[in-house]
C-alpha cells in the first residue's frame, strides 16, 4: 500500500475535524514500517507534508488546509473525496470464524 492510500484513509477515519502532519505522518510510519523494510520518520514525514500541500494546491482539492497551521482534512465538497468516505463507510471488518462447539458426550 503506498503512502498516498495510507493518508488518504486516515483522513477519512479522522473525519471532519481533521489531523495534523505529525499524526498523520506518525500513522503512516506505524503502517509502513516493518522488520525487513524500516523507514525514517522524517522522511515519511517529508513525503506526507509534501503530498498533503500538494493536494491543498489543487483547483477542486480533495484534501483541504484547515484554518489551524498544520491541520488537513477530507475537502467534504469534492466529489472524490466524498466517493472515498463511501468506500471507506461501505467496508465491513472481517468475521472472526467461531471456534466449534464441544458437542461430545460426557462418559461421567
Amino acid at each position: 500500500m503506498s503512502y498516498d492510500d495510507i493518508i488518504l484513509r486516515v483522513l477519512a477515519e479522522a473525519g471532519e475535524n481533521g489531523l495534523s502532519i505529525k499524526k498523520i505522518a506518525r500513522h503512516v510510519f506505524n503502517e509502513s514500517n516493518t522488520f525487513f523494510h524500516q523507514v525514517a520518520f522524517d522522511e515519511v514525514h517529508h513525503d506526507v507534508q509534501r503530498f498533503l500541500m500538494r493536494q491543498a494546491q489543487k483547483a477542486n482539492p480533495m484534501v483541504e488546509h484547515m484554518k489551524t497551521r498544520g491541520m488537513y482534512r477530507l475537502n467534504p465538497h469534492s466529489p472524490e473525496s466524498r466517493q472515498l468516505m463511501l468506500q471507506f463507510s461501505d467496508e465491513e471488518p472481517e468475521e472472526q470464524p467461531k471456534p466449534a462447539e464441544d458437542q461430545s458426550l460426557w462418559l461421567f
